[in-house]
């Protein structure tokens, strides 16, 4: 009983804190070309979250080179501190809720009818051996704070071409006594739309150690969107986590019963 509750706790924190993640980086920016700088694109993609709400449907594909599996999400959010989500396919994991309100989540085990709070011990556990971890995910909605921001200034790095676009590279370093697991956070961002492009983690001693990269952008809402996000480890080529937009609504209110324990029993 305790590794199926240990087990779904992974899975459902992890999904939760990367759709999380995934919005914090979707939005295209409006930063004034004069104004640019590091921290003023971050600023405003965060401030963008979602604009002032979002709820959709979303597929999640795990696959390593033994198996692949495939997740249907519909998920609400609200900024800045509350998120559901709820688990509609397989079979298998049906019906299984995630609520997130601020610093606190609980998740809802139907096969044993239970909600049970997510430990701050879980927070480094991968979800389902794909290269996310709680941590990860969690942390990347204090970007601002606990980071410094900076365009570079070389050539090289402030003129990074992916798929032969320009782009900006923004490096981001912890703050001293930062509470993060990564020693530097680098986003591409394409320069003539400010679109990210891809998202790169690096641990302290400066090693690649995965990226999260965006492509097939499309207008939503009047929005312009990468609904294809593929999360790829250095060190497991095989393995990949791609998350898909199959439909989103932006700013429409969300009943308050959405973000609430009895709403995550099902009740």
């Amino acid at each position: 009983m305790f590794t199926v509750i240990k087990r779904s706790l992974s899975l459902n924190s992890s999904i939760i804190f990367f759709v999380a993640f995934v919005f914090s980086i979707l939005i295209p920016v409006a930063v004034s070309a004069d104004d640019i700088d590091g921290k003023s694109i971050i600023a405003d993609i965060e401030k963008r979250l979602w604009g002032k709400t979002s709820q959709g449907t979303y597929k999640m594909t795990i696959s390593t080179a033994y198996w692949k599996r495939t997740l249907s999400l519909s998920v609400f959010m609200q900024r800045p501190d509350k998120s559901f989500i709820r688990i509609l396919s397989p079979a298998k994991e049906a019906g299984v809720g995630s609520l997130r309100i601020k610093n606190e989540m609980w998740n809802y085990l139907p096969k044993i009818e239970r909600v049970v709070k997510v430990p701050p011990s879980m927070m480094l556990q991968s979800w389902m051996g794909s290269d996310f971890t709680n941590d990860d995910l969690v942390k990347e909605s204090s970007m601002i704070n606990d980071y410094t921001h900076e365009i570079t200034s070389t050539p090289v790095d402030d003129n990074i071409a992916l798929g032969n676009e320009p782009a900006y590279q923004i490096i981001s370093i912890p703050k001293p006594n930062a509470p993060v697991v990564w020693g530097k956070l680098v986003y591409v961002v394409r320069k003539s739309d400010l679109m990210p492009l891809s998202f790169n983690y690096f641990d302290e001693r400066g090693r690649l150690i995965k990226s999260l990269t965006f492509s097939n952008v499309r207008e939503i809402e009047g929005r312009q969107i990468p609904t294809r996000w593929e999360m790829r480890s250095t060190d497991k080529p095989k393995n990949a986590t791609v998350f898909e937009l199959v439909d989103i609504t932006f700013d429409k209110p969300i009943p308050k019963r959405v973000f609430t324990l009895r709403n995550l029993r099902g009740r």
